[in-house]
């Protein structure tokens, strides 16, 4: 109970941070902005979200997830009852601050808990759980939020959405606990000196670093098709209609909670070969998005799902970042090493969505919003410079973290390769 009341506020997390992919087009008409303006909403978001990792992993090692927990779905309440009733672009704007400051607080809280309250063996298959289930709330994103909007309006939907952060947060002081009944408390109290050594160590740990740049290349193009381009992608870029875009991104949701728990179990049994599942992925991305993007003239259906599938995977792919990060680091600083691991995919996809924004303003001619596929295929090729030079540092700290750990904890390695 206490581990699906912390999912249900990642649910929710992960339908606010979604909703943009499918009410971009809405925003557009009801602030009146063009590709660039609307791309710096979800990069202010995943910005805020980004750049308090490192805060938060700190925060949750002294006052512990279920406080952090309350907080975010405060946070993410208060933002989407601005964002509802708001007709201002600045005022969107704060709004989606407070929707990434939230966000930001919610699932590290998830893996603690899970670190706290379920055996070291089951933590890759818990955490996959976790991230199939708070992915459900991109698919509610994905085709009722978009027909609520049609239906009900923009504020009736934001403000309904609001509304279920303020019964979750309810349900978080009455049923979460940091820790099983009987444990020692999971919170810290540090000092400033010690939380400096405790997130340099985590920082100069190779093992954080490979987890980092797994995150980093795997999951930004989920982020990129889900958060906001894909619907405006599949929709003027590729013409598939708006019910087909939706069901596209509805198969990109499925795919990542279908691919959770395959990837957890997988890692779980070969715990040695977790960064080459990640190249693997990437490079399944690269490939089906090179076939779609140069296909001449709109992609098939039949090839936009494949790649659409291979993007999904990346999502539960970029899980094993944290998996790598928690057999590496002690518990002691394990807030803080997963929140340097959390900033990895963020940051690459802040930086891709609005890269794809100003390329699509650059490209098209004066103010028009009405972009063509070939600014599309331009813009969208953007993403190869993540996967490309993501993919190499993969490889360079799998290489770093594999020396660190035979040289530190031989009885580990010994264990994972069987020698």
């Amino acid at each position: 109970m206490v581990w699906l009341t912390a999912v249900a506020v990642y649910f929710l997390a992960v339908f606010h941070r979604s909703s943009l992919g499918v009410a971009g087009i809405s925003a557009t008409e009801r602030f009146h902005i063009s590709a660039s303006q609307l791309s710096t909403f979800t990069v202010l978001q995943l910005l805020v979200y980004a750049g308090m990792q490192i805060p938060v992993g700190v925060l949750l090692d002294r006052f512990g997830p279920q406080r952090l927990l309350l907080a975010g779905a405060l946070f993410m309440t208060a933002a989407q009852l601005g964002f509802a009733f708001t007709g201002t672009y600045g005022g969107a704007l704060v709004a989606r601050v407070f929707v990434g400051m939230g966000d930001a607080m919610v699932f590290i809280s998830v893996l603690r808990i899970i670190a706290s309250w379920f055996p070291p063996m089951r933590n890759p298959i818990l955490t996959a759980w976790t991230a199939l289930l708070g992915q459900c709330g991109a698919l509610v994103a994905a085709i009722p939020l978009a027909r609520s909007l049609h239906q009900f309006g923009w504020t009736t939907t934001f403000a309904v959405s609001a509304a279920v952060g303020l019964v979750l947060g309810l349900l978080v002081v009455l049923i979460v606990r940091d820790v099983p009944p009987g444990a020692p408390s999971s919170r810290a109290a540090k000092d400033v000196r010690t939380v400096g050594r405790d997130l340099r160590a985590s920082w100069r740990d190779p093992g954080t670093q490979l987890g980092l740049w797994s995150h980093f290349t795997a999951q930004f193009g989920a982020n990129v098709l889900g958060l906001l381009w894909g619907y405006p992608f599949f929709v003027h870029g590729e013409h598939t209609g708006r019910t087909t875009a939706g069901l596209l991104l509805s198969l990109l949701v499925v795919t990542m909670m279908v691919g959770g728990p395959l990837v957890g179990g997988y890692i779980a049994r070969n715990p040695w070969h977790r960064s080459t599942l990640v190249l693997g992925i990437v490079l399944a991305i690269m490939l089906t998005w090179a076939a779609v993007l140069l296909w001449p003239g709109d992609a098939p259906v039949w090839l936009l799902v494949p790649m659409v599938v291979a993007t999904g995977l990346g999502g539960p792919g970029s899980m094993v970042g944290f998996d790598v990060a928690r057999t590496f680091n002690p518990s002691a600083r394990l807030g803080s090493a997963t929140g340097i691991v959390n900033v990895g995919g963020f940051v690459a996809s802040l930086l891709v969505v609005f890269a794809v924004g100003v390329l699509l303003d650059v490209l098209t001619p004066g103010e028009s919003t009405d972009y063509s596929s070939h600014a599309y295929t331009v813009a969208m090729s953007v993403q190869y410079v993540g996967w490309i030079g993501g993919g190499l540092l993969v490889f360079r700290f799998r290489r770093r973290a594999r020396a660190h750990l035979q040289a530190t904890q031989p009885q580990v390695w010994r264990g994972m390769t069987g020698s």
